[in-house]
């Protein structure tokens, strides 16, 4: 089995210096950038070639982002693994006994279908599936 990483999940508290950073320092640009109304957070994938940074901003104090940078300060904030389906993923990480955090995918940015694992399952790092619709 194979899981390409798909992306680097990063927070910030500003996501527009962040992404001016990253484009001064590395001549990266944009390739999406969004706002998750429902969730508080901004978004924005820069793209590395062989994966992708999401920068992660919040958009209001109840964002799990917020709650996030205002516990662990800015950083890494997750790594997403792509699959191709991700309820049977799903199905298959339970009966292994990982925690899910999500039980049930729900829409991701871009046309995704996202669910989060719970980091104790994984040496501390939270972990996100997404699968692109068909």
């Amino acid at each position: 089995m194979q899981l390409p990483l798909d992306h680097i999940g990063i927070a910030t508290h500003n996501i527009d210096a962040s992404v001016a950073e990253y484009q001064r320092r590395f001549s990266l640009s944009v390739q999406h950038r969004e706002t998750l109304t429902d969730k508080h957070i901004e978004l924005c994938f820069i793209d590395l070639g062989n994966t992708r940074l999401e920068l992660l901003a919040p958009t209001a104090p109840e964002s799990t982002i917020s709650k996030f940078l205002n516990t662990r300060g800015p950083g890494l904030h997750h790594l997403c693994y792509r699959v191709e389906d991700i309820r049977a993923e799903l199905a298959r990480l339970k009966a292994l006994g990982v925690k899910l955090i999500d039980d049930v995918p729900r829409p991701g940015a871009h046309g995704t279908d996202i669910a989060f694992l719970h980091p104790s399952s994984f040496g501390g790092v939270l972990t996100e599936l997404c699968e692109y619709r068909k």
